[in-house]
């Protein structure tokens, strides 16, 4: 199979184009920039508001005038997440896509399907006049992936449907109708620096080859967190070897799971490389099916003139092994969803002596969000730090007797012969803050499936885009009249 033969062909094509426009969180002039051309080329009406979110409006097709008009919602940032060997500069560099058997992936990097599938879909719908529907509205938002921005900005009156469609989940076939809602928990120790004895041992110690992950979506699964791994060795050796820390840095986003973490001790024993064999075996063994690529590397290292002082670091190390990381609680009202958990998401230092521990906390009951992220602070305002909150964002509570829910689930029997599976998501979505500005909005969410989000491994299910494109247009075909 190749680039070309992809079906839906306008959906392959406006994906493989938004591929080559960078569209980092916070850095989406140009992706910006690419949909007013696009909605100008079109000639279709398009606005840009303050935060950033554009909006392109498509007329109904003739003898349609009278549906109610639908919203179409997908986010057009991506999470930049790249393998240490792979060169990319996510500020300039296209996402270069291939085909691995029915997957579509990325050279070392994340493939930005999520969520730029729900954007190609909606660019192939604004270009294609054959297909059926009422009045549509696309609306692109910015920045969901680092803080929601761009739903949180979204002014009333912006857009004016009665149904939204948000096609950013990661599951074919599943209609999803609720979601947690987040907040972030930021620690900052701040530490002295103290000069180093002279004659010993420096080294750098690495954590590697975890799959990482969705912080929300992939957070059941046991998948290993790098801080987590790399801070329990440094605890078992920091008192043995009368170790200095001079460098510890893991992570990167509050919503992926720490895939990479390493940290520069020196101590006065060279007996730290048998231990950390030792160690490593434990732990591979732990992960051995669900980190299978699990590695541990120490590698000799110049001597460092300065080190964080030993109280600072003892503090850090208890503070990171006491901090809770995964699955807090699962839900009562329905089987097998993440009701809330935890992510110990980066380690890093920073200027003015500061080592900074991001974490982030969900939750699909608001009391309960609360409770999980006062725990993570309690912890570390224990140990000495300081401890700030985000905003937080509104979970999206279920609605099981939705028009737009009954709609979407007799199409896909229609369609496909078999129920679609009806689901609220652990994973943070824009829907909850959009009922906040238009609570009469009827929503789900739903897309093809994606898996490996946020991570290099990140890779799209070729079939099923096929699928959820026949089953969006069923859709907007049966939307009903106006009342």
């Amino acid at each position: 199979m190749e680039k070309k033969d992809l079906k839906p062909a306008g959906v392959f094509h406006y994906f493989e184009e938004i591929c080559q426009v960078p569209r980092p969180s916070k850095k989406e002039e140009k992706i910006i920039a690419f949909l007013k051309a696009f909605g100008e080329k079109h000639k279709l009406e398009t606005k840009v508001d303050e935060a950033g979110n554009v909006l392109i409006k498509k007329p109904a097709t003739p003898g349609m005038e009278n549906r109610k008009t639908v919203v179409l919602q997908s986010h057009v940032d991506m999470v930049c997440e790249k393998n240490n060997d792979v060169k990319h500069d996510f500020l300039t560099d296209p996402i270069e896509t291939e085909i691995d058997g029915e997957w579509l992936k990325a050279k070392g990097t994340t493939l930005g399907a999520d969520n730029g599938i729900g954007v190609a879909t909606e660019l192939a719908i604004l270009a294609d006049d054959s297909i059926e529907h009422g009045p549509v509205e696309c609306l692109f938002t910015v920045d969901e992936e680092t803080g929601l921005t761009g739903a949180f900005a979204l002014q009333e009156g912006f857009m004016s449907g009665d149904i939204l469609l948000n096609l950013d989940s990661e599951d074919e076939g599943e209609l999803f109708i609720g979601c947690a809602g987040g907040i972030d928990s930021v620690a900052e120790f701040t530490y002295k620096e103290v000069d180093v004895p002279a004659g010993y041992f420096c080294c750098k110690v690495q954590v590697k080859g975890l799959k990482g992950g969705h912080s929300g979506g992939d957070i059941h699964l046991g998948l290993g967190n790098a801080n987590k791994l790399l801070n329990r060795f440094l605890s078992q050796t920091f008192k043995k070897y009368n170790m200095y820390l001079c460098e510890i840095d893991g992570g990167n986003l509050r919503n992926a799971i720490a895939r990479e973490a390493h940290a520069v001790p020196e101590a006065d024993k060279h007996a730290l490389r048998t231990d950390l064999n030792v160690f490593a075996a434990q732990a591979e063994a732990e992960y051995t099916v669900a980190d299978p690529d699990l590695q541990f590397t120490l590698e000799s290292e110049n001597p460092r003139a300065k080190a964080i002082d030993k109280d600072t670091a003892k503090r850090l190390l208890q503070a990171l092994y006491a901090a809770p990381h995964g699955v807090y609680a699962m839900s009562q009202d329905i089987p097998g969803l993440v009701e809330t958990s935890t992510n110990l998401a980066s380690v890093k230092m920073k200027p003015g002596n500061i080592i900074r521990i991001e974490t982030s906390q969900r939750s699909s009951i608001e009391s309960s969000k609360q409770d999980i992220a006062t725990m993570v602070r309690t912890v570390f305002e224990m140990a000495g730090a300081s401890v700030s909150f985000g905003d937080g964002y509104p979970g999206w509570k279920p609605n099981p007797h939705s028009e737009i829910l009954e709609i979407a689930a007799e199409s896909y029997k229609r369609l496909f012969g078999v129920d679609a599976k009806i689901k609220a998501i652990h994973a943070g979505l824009e829907c909850g803050l959009f009922l906040d500005k238009y609570p009469s909005l009827d929503m789900i969410s739903f897309g093809p499936t994606l898996q490996g989000v946020h991570s290099p491994d990140e890779r799209m299910l070729i079939p099923t885009v096929q699928k959820f494109w026949d089953h969006l247009l069923d859709i907007l075909k049966h939307i009903p009249a106006k009342n």
